[in-house]
Formats: C-alpha cells, sequence, structure tokens
C-alpha cells in the first residue's frame, strides 16, 4: 500500500500540500508507515531515517520510534532498490544470469560468481570434472574480492563513527586489489569472469609475482589499519557494547557471516561445506571474544572482519603457491575446455551455498529437464538475513547508536531488495 503526496519546491510554500498538483511540484510516493500517530506513546515520535542519508548505506529507511533520544523501536522499509533479480534468472539460460548475479553484492560479485556458478555445475553433474587450477584461480580472486568488499565495510564504518582519515587508508589499499581484478577480467566491480565449466580467462602473464607482491604490501598495512580503527579508543567508545547480538538471537534471525561469528559461533561454509579447494587450504576462523567490550557487539563484528582480511591473504598465498607450482600455467591449459556447450540440466531441485563477503549467499534451483532456463531462482541473501536482525538490537540505544549499529552489519542494498 503506497500512500502519495505532492511536495512543493516553489520558493516560500509550504513543505506538504495535499492540493491538486500544479506546475512547480513533484510527486512523492512512499510506503505507508508501520506506525501511525496514535499508535505512539506519550513524548514518543517518529523519525525517518533514509532512504537518501548517507548513513543507511544506500536506499534503506528505517522508520525509528524514539523517545526523546532512546530508540523504542526500529522498522526497515526496503524496496526502493529492487532491481528484479529472481524474474530474470528465470527469463535467461543458465550462463547469461551470471552478469546478473554480479550486481546483487555489487562489492563482492566474484564470491556470487563462485557460487551461483557451483550451483550449475553441481546440477550438470560436472563438478568433480573442473581443473584444479580453475579451482584454484576462482579462490584467489574470491578472496581478492572478500577483502576489498571488507575494506569498504571498515572503511565506510570509520566514517559513520567520524573518522574520515581511516577511510581514505582503505580506499587507497582497495585500489591496488581493484587494478588486480580489473586485469584479470577487464572490469573493476561487475567481472563476469567466473563462467560455468570454467573461467572467462586464464590469469594474465605475470599476474601471479604482482600478485605475491600485493601480499607482502598488505600484510604490515593491515596491522597499520587495526592499530588506526580497532585500538582508537573513540571508535571503541563508540562501538563496545553497543548494539549486542546474543548468538541465540542471530542464529533465530538466519544470520551469518561476521554478523553471527561476531557472537562467537565458529561457523563458515568454506569449512562447514568444504566446497572447491578450501579442504586443501589453512586459513583460521575468526570469532568475536568481547576483548574491549561484549561478545556480540558492534566492535566484535568489526574486528572479526578486519582478521579475516589478514586469514584472505593466508588462502591467496596457499592459491599462489599451486598455481606457480604443481598448477602452474602450461601451453595446453584452456579455460574454456570444461564449458558446456549446451547446459541443460535434468529435472531436479536443487540448494547450492558458499560463503560471501558478508554470510551465507545461497541459490535455489528448480528445472524441469526440458529448458536451458530455470524454471525457478530464488536467491538466499545474507544481506536481507543480517538486516532483520537490527529491530531486536537496537531498541533501547541511542538514536547516535543507531548508526553504528547499522554499519557494523554491512549491508549492501542490492543484494537486500535483489
Amino acid at each position: 500500500m503506497t500512500t502519495t503526496q505532492t511536495i512543493d519546491y516553489t520558493p516560500g510554500a509550504g513543505l506538504l500540500s495535499t492540493e491538486p498538483m500544479t506546475s512547480g511540484q513533484l510527486l512523492l510516493t512512499s510506503e505507508t508507515n508501520r506506525y501511525a500517530p496514535e499508535d505512539l506513546g506519550e513524548g514518543q515520535m517518529i523519525l525517518n531515517m533514509g532512504p537518501q542519508h548517507p548513513s543507511t548505506h544506500g536506499v534503506l529507511r528505517l522508520e525509528v520510534i524514539t523517545d526523546g533520544e532512546i530508540i523504542v523501536d526500529v522498522v526497515p522499509h526496503m524496496g526502493y532498490l529492487h532491481r528484479c533479480f529472481e524474474k530474470h534468472a528465470q527469463s535467461l539460460p543458465f550462463n547469461q544470469t551470471i552478469p546478473f548475479v554480479d550486481r546483487l553484492d555489487y562489492l563482492a560479485a566474484m564470491n556470487a560468481e563462485h557460487v551461483f556458478v557451483m550451483g550449475v555445475e553441481k546440477m550438470l553433474g560436472i563438478q568433480h570434472d573442473i581443473p584444479k587450477r580453475i579451482e584454484y584461480i576462482r579462490v584467489l580472486v574470491a578472496e581478492l574480492n572478500r577483502i576489498t568488499s571488507h575494506f569498504v565495510a571498515i572503511g565506510t564504518y570509520a566514517i559513520d563513527i567520524g573518522a574520515y582519515t581511516p577511510f581514505l587508508y582503505y580506499m587507497r589499499d582497495r585500489e591496488h586489489i581493484q587494478r588486480m581484478l580489473e586485469w584479470v577480467s577487464g572490469a573493476r566491480m561487475l567481472y563476469n569472469y567466473i563462467w560455468i565449466g570454467g573461467l572467462f580467462y586464464d590469469l594474465p602473464v605475470g599476474f601471479e609475482e604482482r600478485c605475491r607482491e600485493l601480499v607482502t604490501y598488505l600484510d604490515p598495512k593491515l596491522t597499520e589499519l587495526e592499530q588506526l580503527v580497532s585500538e582508537n579508543q573513540i571508535f571503541v567508545k563508540r562501538t563496545a557494547n553497543v548494539g549486542v547480538l546474543p548468538l541465540d538471537v542471530a542464529i533465530n534471525y538466519g544470520c551469518t557471516g561476521p554478523v553471527l561469528r561476531g557472537s562467537g559461533l565458529r561457523y563458515d561454509l568454506r569449512r562447514v561445506d568444504a566446497y572447491s579447494v578450501y579442504p586443501e587450504l589453512d586459513f583460521d576462523i575468526p570469532i568475536g571474544t568481547g576483548q574491549v567490550g561484549t561478545v556480540g557487539d558492534s566492535w566484535d563484528r568489526n574486528h572479526v572482519r578486519i582478521r579475516e582480511c589478514r586469514e584472505s591473504l593466508k588462502i591467496i598465498s596457499q592459491c599462489l603457491d599451486q598455481l606457480t607450482g604443481i598448477h602452474r600455467r602450461t601451453r595446453d591449459f584452456d579455460p574454456h575446455a570444461m564449458l558446456p556447450k549446451k547446459i541443460r540440466p535434468k529435472a531436479m531441485d536443487i540448494y547450492v551455498r558458499g560463503e560471501s563477503a558478508k554470510g551465507e549467499l545461497g541459490f535455489f534451483f528448480r528445472a524441469d529437464g526440458k529448458s536451458d532456463i530455470p524454471v525457478r531462482c530464488k536467491c538466499r541473501a545474507c544481506s536481507f538475513h543480517n538486516l532483520s536482525v537490527i529491530q531486536s538490537i537496537s531498541r533501547g540505544a541511542m538514536i547516535a547508536d543507531l548508526v553504528a549499529i547499522l554499519g557494523s552489519i554491512d549491508i549492501v542494498m542490492g543484494e537486500v531488495d535483489r
């Protein structure tokens, strides 16, 4: 249900008008609020944050019920960026859907491509036939993209809290990784690099050496950035014991990724499902420990992302060892060798999931066995589930803390709305 109001932007005119529209007026259509004025208690008011508020990280509107500076309730309103991903996926062949998958979490497109492609390969029964070099390249680019996603999350979170310098440092170092991914795929954000059965192209000559130099550069920088953000006393006071998410609440809401691990559960699909070549790699799963506050607070969620960047560097180094060792490039290697000529899986229902930068990203497919277009393609978006918990952990907090809580969840609206 929508309500329609007219906004008169003529100089000197009132803000809201119920008169018929004339020249010099705009039409505003907005979703109905959950709360009506008669639902409010004494001293309470409705405060709308967004959908153009910079701290909502996209076109998200938060309907905030306040009692002075204290939050009584928060209702997230979505749908401003609805992109019809699932309708697109049910209208196109599997391989032509990959560019739309990129636009879900556009900050971690490689991770989304990896999960989607694994699902289709499993439907075709070729998941065990993919050459190891291709699998190591997939993990390599996915982990590089995981770091860039976390850098945006941590850097913009610092801006939300009030620190501008860390954002510039994180964007500086993120740019180095972006250039590497652009060298691989030709694109900076929306890659279309991981294909069903293979890759768009093999790694460019010299990529492995340049990537090792990047790892060597980033390792000390992560220590510097951790000191700049996590150990900053102002940042600690703004995030410690703020937005505490108990583990049972996180599980009940379906939270995954750093949001869940920040509450103390060592749950990572790279370990749990052991997909691709992750079982052959050595890395740790960081969790929140309540180091400066309470387990599951905003500081813990942010710190988990910082530590995950270091673990991703370990994974990248191991992938480079394999790609320059036993699975090094050869003249007869063809990244297109396993590309199926016809993508027409048998009739089945299947759900495939993987660990994206923000949590469990999953795809449910229903195929009828007659077409290369799925009957149903449902996306399980981690940002959507993680955002749903904001109502529970924001009650009783102050309005200023709501920005800190939302930033610690790290959402991308392209994935929330789909």
